[in-house]
């Protein structure tokens, strides 16, 4: 056992060690960055309302005007655009109040304001920056979603009239799912169009393009038709269309990627195409940033209220006598406590990817880092679904409730998971370039591991993202029939899902190995150590076949785990509330509001933590 409790611990204490647990989870910068929009949206303005989805909807613009109006100094509109630290932060805390206005404010300050700072051009920004119009962006199509860069939608450019004539050649070239309808006001979008001049496709780029008049009505040439509802987050999506709309010549972004002169001569510093796309829709990376903040902060937030509530909810004690709180059951607080684990790993590993994101100089360490927040947007969009659905089920019945703060939340997570490209699809790529690539992974260690040192566990997290990587390269040189990609996607997207979970444990091990207050060292200690233990037992053969593991040690660690839990389990209010979720929009749920059916108030069980 890792640490046992001691008699009782005064709340001093206790606060001590949440406070150290937060400083660590927000890098010692919650109340610079963090503190003022969790306490944005902890608001009456942010708080659950019975609505309609097509209310949800109007609600969520007027929520984003009323966010643009409180913005200002540091996080202006267009500092916040430009601030990846701040713009991800924002999106962790809006997530458990409005899923829905996450999509649209993600889209407007990353994807359409963002790419217009980002052109240096000459674009007027103060309708953006002034919330006159709302910004929409159109790169998928109907018929090109993961394949966007082989989009058909065209701008072909009339030099005599200096303007672009914008048109989708057939139904399929449909922009397809933005929020494109007139709800909320007037829209501008940033379209993504293949560049003809003369007879020659010069390959992606975007187009500012106004779609409303200021009543709302669609500009001539453009058709906006609104999609079925969706069971993620309720939002006006809906497919676009052009019919030759003429757009001036400066409707165009350029860069060096791509460039023209009002003449119509046309000039690049990259000669593919693809990589014309790639330089186009480069916020699409930040987006990745975004989106896995978002689900981060959802998946916090629906830790907080499934533990706290495990506490409060009292059933039969199983023993013939009395009720205890659901927190006292195994069944109950195991699966939480691995949450626990899982939600504090997966924070430090985006705090890992945003600031190797904004240390990125060279073109190199650019490319790396798209591929680091690929790689982390996936998995940790994937584990927070696992983390959530996990909290739905503790809450019973009341997890079902919208105004819970967790079942809507999960639903619209399905949207995280297929934004800014799809996971699935990202993770192969991001496989196949640590295959084929410059990545190497860690030399082997010789002999068994000792499963007691923290180091140790790491080498063996190691050791599967090795494993992983022979097999994937065994496979890539074989004669088995097929592509190279098909011979060996399986395999290489297991080493992604090993590189992520080796990111994820390293991040949660410097930080308790960083923190200030010893016990709360030693309860990150206590949570590296089950999530590392966790991934070394389901692939515990090959560890043990590769000498690493010796065969009693893999017998044990069934118990060596429950070990560990018991460790924790004393103290799953003290993690939960270092998660810093807002103490007032917890008490706007039913399901932990006061004077809720919770039984006696428990008490955390204190005392000290020793080795």
């Amino acid at each position: 056992m890792i640490f046992q409790t001691r008699s009782r611990q005064d709340e001093s204490v206790a606060a001590d060690i949440t406070a150290d647990l937060t400083r660590a989870l927000f890098e010692g910068r919650f109340d610079q960055v963090h503190a003022p929009w969790r306490d944005l949206f902890s608001t009456p303005m942010f708080h659950h309302r019975e609505l309609s989805p097509e209310e949800r909807v109007a609600l969520s613009y007027e929520r984003l005007r009323h966010i643009n109006k409180s913005l200002e100094g540091a996080d202006s509109p267009e500092n916040l655009a430009r601030d990846t630290t701040r713009l991800t932060a924002l999106h962790e805390w809006v997530g458990p109040v409005d899923p829905g206005l996450g999509t649209i404010l993600s889209i407007h300050y990353n994807l359409v304001l963002g790419s217009l700072l980002d052109a240096k051009g000459t674009h007027d920004l103060r309708p953006f920056l002034n919330m006159d119009r709302i910004g929409v962006y159109l790169c998928t199509e109907l018929a090109h979603g993961n394949s966007a860069a082989l989009m058909e939608t065209t701008a072909t450019y009339d030099a005599a009239g200096r303007e672009f004539i914008l048109h989708t050649p057939r139904p399929e070239a449909a922009k397809f799912m933005p929020n494109t309808s007139p709800i909320g006001g007037p829209k501008t979008a940033l379209v993504a169009a293949r560049l003809i001049t003369g007879e020659k496709d010069r390959g992606v780029h975007l187009y500012l393009v106004p779609l409303h008049d200021e009543t709302g009505q669609c500009l001539p040439g453009i058709t906006v038709e609104r999609l079925p509802q969706t069971t993620s987050a309720p939002v006006d999506h809906s497919m676009t269309t052009f019919t030759h709309v003429r757009l001036p010549h400066e409707a165009m972004l350029q860069a060096d990627h791509g460039r023209l002169t009002p003449d119509g001569v046309y000039t690049s510093t990259v000669g593919s195409t693809r990589k014309r796309f790639l330089a186009s829709v480069s916020r699409v990376t930040v987006g990745k940033l975004c989106m896995q903040a978002y689900h981060l902060g959802t998946t916090r937030h629906a830790l907080a209220v499934a533990v706290r509530y495990a506490h409060s909810r009292h059933t039969s004690s199983g023993t013939g006598g009395g009720t205890v709180p659901l927190w006292r059951h195994r069944s109950h607080h195991a699966p939480l406590i691995d949450a626990l684990a899982t939600s504090y790993a997966a924070t430090f590993l985006h705090r890992t990817a945003v600031r190797k994101w904004e240390q990125a100089i060279t073109k190199a360490d650019r490319d790396d880092v798209e591929r680091l927040a690929a790689i982390t947007k996936g998995w940790i969009t994937w584990r927070g679904r696992q983390v959530m659905t996990e909290c739905r089920e503790r809450c019973g019945a009341q997890g079902l409730f919208l105004a819970n703060g967790i079942a809507g939340q999960l639903a619209a997570g399905e949207g995280a998971i297929t934004a800014e490209g799809d996971n699935q699809a990202i993770w192969v790529k991001a496989g196949m370039e640590m295959l084929l690539g410059n990545y190497t992974p860690n030399p082997p260690r010789p002999g068994p591991s000792d499963l007691d040192k923290p180091e140790a566990l790491q080498d063996l997290l190691a050791d599967i993202e090795r494993i992983w990587h022979e097999r994937a390269r065994a496979r890539s040189r074989s004669s088995r029939p097929g592509s190279v990609l098909d011979r060996t996607v399986l395999p290489a997207l297991q080493l992604v899902d090993a590189h992520a979970h080796r990111l994820a444990a390293q991040g949660l091990l410097t930080a308790a190995q960083q923190t200030s207050h010893p016990e709360a060292g030693r309860l990150l200690h206590a949570l590296h150590r089950l999530f590392a233990l966790r991934r070394i037992a389901v692939h515990s053969g090959d560890l043990l076949a590769a000498g690493r593991l010796e065969k009693d040690r893999l017998l044990a660690l069934p118990d060596t785990i429950e070990d560990v839990i018991d460790a924790l389990a004393p103290h799953g209010l003290v993690l939960a509330n270092g998660l810093a979720v807002s103490e007032t929009l917890l008490l706007s749920h039913p399901i932990t509001a006061p004077g809720a059916e919770r039984g006696p108030q428990p008490r955390e069980p204190r005392g000290r933590l020793t080795d």
